[in-house]
C-alpha cells in the first residue's frame, strides 16, 4: 500500500517530530512516499524542491499514486487543505488527525467533510490507535 503522509511545512514546523513518528509508524501499512514531512531539518521556507511548481507537480504525483492519505491537520496548512481536497475529490480514503488541546481551531472544511475520517487524539499512542483503526476499516 502507497501511503501519502500530510503535515505541515510552510505553515510552520513545530510538529515536525511528531510528524516523523507517525510516519515511522505507517511504514508499518506500507510505503509512505512523503517521509520528507517529517524531516526535521525541513525548515517552514518549505525548500524541498527547486521551484513551487516543481513541489506542486511532484506532491500531486505522489498524491496520485498513492492509496490512502493520512494528514496531521492541528497545524494549519493551506497545502495540506489542498491536498485533502484533491485526495477526496479523486476518491482515495483519507484519514485526518487533529489535537483538540493544541489550542487551534481546526478548519470547517476539513472537521465537516463526511468523505473523510476525523480524529482527535491526545497522544501519539492515541494517533497509532487511530491509524489501526482506520487500516482495520479500509481493509
Amino acid at each position: 500500500m502507497k501511503i501519502y503522509f500530510a503535515g505541515s511545512i510552510r505553515g510552520g514546523r513545530e510538529d515536525a517530530a511528531l510528524y516523523e513518528q507517525l510516519i515511522s509508524y505507517l511504514k508499518n501499512f506500507g510505503e509512505v512516499l512523503t517521509e520528507h514531512v517529517g524531516d526535521q531539518t525541513l525548515s517552514a521556507l518549505g525548500d524541498d524542491g527547486p521551484t513551487d511548481r516543481f513541489i506542486h507537480d511532484r506532491d500531486l504525483e505522489w498524491l496520485q499514486a498513492a492509496d490512502v492519505l493520512v494528514a496531521e491537520v492541528t497545524t494549519v496548512s493551506m497545502g495540506v487543505g489542498y491536498e485533502i481536497g484533491r485526495a477526496v475529490a479523486a476518491g482515495k480514503k483519507v484519514l485526518c488527525l487533529f489535537r483538540p488541546g493544541s489550542g487551534k481551531n481546526p478548519s470547517a472544511m476539513i472537521a465537516g467533510c463526511s468523505s473523510l475520517t476525523w480524529v482527535e487524539y491526545t497522544s501519539l499512542s492515541e494517533a497509532k490507535e487511530a491509524v489501526d483503526l482506520f487500516w482495520k476499516a479500509i481493509s
